[in-house]
């Protein structure tokens, strides 16, 4: 990723900050809709959920421009997510479910280059937190 991709993630996820709860609320709609089978997952109220994804996010788009110190809090989340029941394929799902939520919610700064920095970097997080799985489900399963 490089410098213009990261501003354009940051500035289109202003927008969504703006009104949070409305973009958990659509991100959650388009996933169990898309992968009614991953409503079971979510065992906590989902307006608390809601606030536990934007945060998550939130560090995320902040640590963009710094991925190797972003890894290491990556790798603990595709640990816990595997915890949950998340499997690799509801990775696809996932992200569907997050360029539904930016587009919907990232106002006028959402362009074909924000759409495509955004599949970007959620292609990379996707590909190390699905790496990440699969090596703590092998160590899970040596155990």
């Amino acid at each position: 990723m490089d410098t213009n991709q990261v501003n354009l993630i940051r500035d289109s996820f202003v927008q969504i900050l703006l009104d949070s709860d409305a973009a958990a609320r659509l991100f959650y709609d388009r996933l169990f809709e898309l992968a009614p089978d991953t409503r079971p997952l979510f065992q906590n109220d989902m307006a608390e959920q809601g606030r536990h994804l934007i945060s998550a996010l939130a560090k995320i788009v902040t640590g963009l421009s710094s991925l190797d110190v972003m890894l290491p809090g990556l790798c603990r989340l595709a640990e816990r997510h595997v915890d949950y029941g998340v499997n690799d394929r509801h990775y696809a799902v996932a992200g569907n479910a997050l360029l539904h939520m930016v587009t919907a919610h990232g106002g006028l700064a959402i362009d074909s280059a924000t759409v495509l920095a955004w599949k970007t970097a959620y292609a990379m997080l996707a590909d190390v937190m699905i790496a990440a799985s699969n090596d703590y489900r092998g160590l899970s399963d040596a155990a």
